[in-house]
C-alpha cells in the first residue's frame, strides 16, 4: 500500500485537525508537511471553509494538488485558480433557508459562493465565525444573494444547536442534507455531497486511482472522507463517531501536532 511515497496523498481537515485552537498551524506540522512534499508526497486539505477563509494559510504552507472546499461542494485547483469539480444546492434551498431563519431568529447564517460569504442573518456566533475565518461578510437579504450556493452554514451556541437540528429533522427538507461540522455549526449541503464524495471525484479527475490516500479528520463532517480513504486517521480530540469510522485513532490531539504524527506513521510504512 505504501510502496512509493510519490503515490501517497495525505489530505487533512483544517479546524480541529491541522489547525489548533489558535488557528495557527504549528511549526512541527508545517515542517513535517514540507519534508513530506520534498520527499515526493502529495499534500492537500479538505475543509468546510470557503476559498476566502482558506487562502490566508497558503502563505504558511503549500498544497501540491487540488483542495476540497465547502465540505465537498467544490474541488479547487490552487495553481490554475479554478474549480475542477463543483455541486450546488438546489434552488429550493433559498426557500428552506428563509423558513429556517424565520422560525429560528436567534440563529446566524452564511451562504457560501465562489465569490464570497453572504450573511442574511447576523448573530454573535456568526460574527465570531467571520472573525475566525478572516472573511469580510457580504450583508444582504436572501433574495439578493446570487445563485450557485455551495452550502449554507447555520450558527448557534452549543447548548442551543440541538433545537435547530430537531427543527430541521421534523420539517423534512428534501433534496438536501444536513451535517454537524462543530458544536456550534450546522450545515445544509447538496444531497449526497460530502468530503468523501469530493475525494472520490478528485481521485478520478486527477488520475490518482493508484495512489494510497490517507485522510485525517476530527468531526462528523469528516466521516465519509475517512471511510472512503485507504487509511482514515483521527486525532484523540475527535468525536466518538469519527473514532468509530477511523482505521487509526491517534494518541495525540490536534493541539499536539497530529498531522506530523500521521506523517511519521506514513514514513514507518514506507521503510
Amino acid at each position: 500500500m505504501f510502496e512509493d511515497i510519490k503515490k501517497v496523498l495525505l489530505i487533512t481537515d483544517m479546524d480541529g485537525t491541522f489547525l489548533p485552537a489558535s488557528k495557527k498551524p504549528s511549526f512541527k506540522n508545517l515542517q513535517a508537511v514540507e519534508h513530506f512534499q520534498k520527499a515526493g508526497g502529495k499534500f492537500s486539505i479538505a475543509t468546510g471553509r470557503s476559498l476566502q477563509a482558506s487562502q490566508q494559510y497558503f502563505s504558511d504552507f503549500t498544497v501540491n494538488c487540488p483542495i476540497i472546499m465547502c465540505n465537498g461542494g467544490m474541488v479547487y485547483d490552487i495553481q490554475k485558480k479554478k474549480q475542477i469539480y463543483d455541486v450546488y444546492l438546489p434552488e429550493k434551498a433559498r426557500d428552506f433557508t428563509r423558513q429556517i431563519l424565520k422560525d429560528n431568529p436567534d440563529v446566524g447564517c452564511e451562504v457560501l459562493l465562489l465569490d464570497g460569504v453572504y450573511v442574511p442573518q447576523m448573530s454573535e456566533m456568526e460574527w465570531k465565525h467571520c472573525e475566525i475565518c478572516k472573511v469580510d461578510p457580504i450583508l444582504c437579504s436572501l433574495d439578493k444573494i446570487p445563485n450557485n450556493w455551495y452550502k449554507v452554514l447555520f450558527t448557534n451556541t452549543p447548548d442551543k444547536l440541538g433545537r435547530l437540528i430537531d427543527y430541521t429533522e421534523k420539517n423534512g427538507f428534501d433534496d438536501v442534507d444536513f451535517v454537524i461540522s462543530s458544536p456550534q455549526y450546522y450545515e445544509m449541503l447538496p444531497q449526497n455531497i460530502s468530503k468523501g464524495s469530493a475525494l472520490e471525484h478528485m481521485r478520478s479527475i486527477c488520475g490518482m486511482e493508484d495512489y494510497t490516500i490517507v485522510a485525517v479528520g476530527d468531526f462528523n463532517n469528516d466521516i465519509e472522507m475517512l471511510r472512503y480513504a485507504d487509511v482514515g486517521v483521527c486525532p484523540s480530540n475527535s468525536t466518538k463517531d469519527v473514532k468509530a469510522a477511523a482505521d487509526i485513532v491517534l494518541e495525540v490531539s490536534c493541539e499536539e501536532d497530529a498531522v506530523a504524527e500521521v506523517i511519521d506513521y506514513i514514513s514507518t510504512q514506507l521503510k
